[in-house]
């Protein structure tokens, strides 16, 4: 069994929520153990994230808000089955994601 330690997403966001931003791959079992949202804007944003199988993802932040200039750090364990999506969008593009976690093939 092979556990690699890796950046998961590291992108800016879209304004469509659902955007993938990290499948898991095949015969793979991820844990994604923390997020970073950044907002390099000066005025406030707010961002959406969701994980899970397609279609019956769990939403874990709804239209969260992020104040200028800030981030906002997620510390996390959360378990993906093989070929589940992490999806997210935010209110602007100036709104980023950092995804860290661990692959288990």
């Amino acid at each position: 069994m092979a556990v690699t330690t890796k950046n998961l997403a590291r992108t800016a966001a879209t304004t469509n929520t659902a955007t993938v931003l990290y499948t898991v791959p095949a015969s793979t079992t991820t844990v994604v153990t923390n997020i970073a949202v950044t907002n390099t804007a000066g005025t406030a944003g707010t961002f959406t994230l969701a994980c899970g199988p397609s279609g019956s993802q769990v939403a874990l932040h709804t239209t969260t808000a992020i104040a200028a200039n800030t981030t906002v750090y997620i510390d996390c364990k959360l378990v993906l089955s093989a070929t589940n999506t992490f999806t997210g969008g935010a209110s602007a593009t100036t709104i980023n994601f950092n995804i860290n976690g661990v692959e288990i093939a």
